[in-house]
Order: structure tokens, then C-alpha cells, then sequence
């Protein structure tokens, strides 16, 4: 009785350790970055802002919470960005966008799981270059706070690996600066599209 009783012990946390082990998904993948298509006016309206996109290989945890809600942060490369003014190349400059979302799993253990998800975006910008009608000047863009959203699928593969794809966005707007003084607001307020392999653990 005592060694069917050790068995069963470690049985039970042999389950435990198991279930244990789904509670976190890391995935690795990429996501083009999709300004909208006015970023707003700059210099009381003489200069229209023009935000370019890009690709970058992005990464994200997520821990869950239950059966359905997970936490999860989504991390990047930086993003590079070109700013046109008047359709002219006036500036690079990169971005990283770190959010933090509360997401909601409708089937978390079907082979097709769709998710949707709310969360808080910190954008920081640096590295700015200058060029064409600001070359000679310094361009500074303050950090940016906003609302984030987000829906996908996610593709079980096998217990352990899956695929995904995701739609977000994300409110940001920053503060641009010439030589300190303000010149007006862009609004980046992105589209990102996303794909993803990930893994449970």
C-alpha cells in the first residue's frame, strides 16, 4: 500500500509539474510596423509628416493567469522609421515599443485558439538622424504612453510548439522638437502585423 501510495504521489505531481509546464508561451517572430497614413502637421501646419514602416523581429512571454486570460509582454529590435516633411526626407529614426497586454484565449486548448488582447504601450525614440530640409539641426521626439490592441490566432503544432499571427495597434503619438522648441505632434498610431512560432512551458 505504501509503494501505491508513492506512485500515486508522484503521479499526481508528475500531473502537476505537467500543468505547471503550460503556463507560459515565449514566441519569437516578426512584425511590420504600419504608421497611419496622416501623421499630422507640423510647424502651425505647413509641414505634412510622412512616417515610414519596417520589419522587425519581435519577442513575447506570456503567462497565464487561468484556463482563458493570460499577461503577456511583447519586446523588439528597434524599428527604423524615415520622416518625410513635405514629401522630402527630413529624418531617421528608431523606435522601441515594449506593451504589456491582458489577453483573452477562446479555445486555449484547441488546435485553433483565436485570442484578443488590451493592453499599455511605451514607445521611446533615439537615435535620430537629420537630413534634407532639418540637416544642421537637432530633432528630438518625446516618449510616447498609449492604449494597445491586439487579435490573433494561434495554431497548436503539437503539445508543446504553435504557430501565430496577430493584428495590433497601438496609440502613439510624440512630441516633436527643432532645437528645443515644439513644432507639433505626430501621430504614428500603428497597424502591426505579426507571425510567431512559439513554445509552452
Amino acid at each position: 500500500m505504501r509503494i501505491q501510495a508513492m506512485f500515486a504521489t508522484l503521479a499526481l505531481l508528475g500531473a502537476s509539474g505537467s500543468a505547471m509546464a503550460q503556463d507560459f508561451v515565449f514566441k519569437v517572430g516578426a512584425h511590420q510596423v504600419s504608421p497611419r497614413s496622416d501623421n499630422g502637421r507640423l510647424a502651425n501646419g505647413a509641414l505634412q509628416a510622412d512616417v515610414s514602416g519596417d520589419w522587425r523581429p519581435t519577442f513575447s512571454l506570456e503567462y497565464f493567469l487561468g484556463e482563458k486570460w493570460g499577461v503577456e509582454l511583447l519586446a523588439a529590435t528597434p524599428f527604423k522609421h524615415e520622416v518625410r516633411l513635405n514629401g522630402v526626407r527630413a529624418a531617421e529614426v528608431s523606435h522601441l515599443p515594449p506593451t504589456l497586454s491582458l489577453k483573452y484565449h477562446f479555445a486555449r486548448n484547441s488546435r485553433i485558439s483565436p485570442f484578443v488582447g488590451i493592453g499599455l504601450n511605451y514607445t521611446a525614440f533615439f537615435d535620430v538622424h537629420e537630413s534634407g530640409p532639418l540637416a544642421g539641426t537637432q530633432l528630438s521626439l518625446s516618449k510616447s504612453w498609449g492604449a494597445a490592441a491586439q487579435a490573433g490566432v494561434d495554431f497548436a503544432i503539437n503539445d508543446k510548439w504553435l504557430f501565430a499571427v496577430d493584428l495590433r495597434w497601438m496609440d502613439i503619438d510624440t512630441q516633436a522638437r527643432v532645437n528645443g522648441t515644439k513644432v507639433g505632434t505626430v501621430h504614428i498610431d500603428p497597424l502591426a502585423y505579426g507571425i510567431a512560432l512559439g513554445y509552452r512551458f
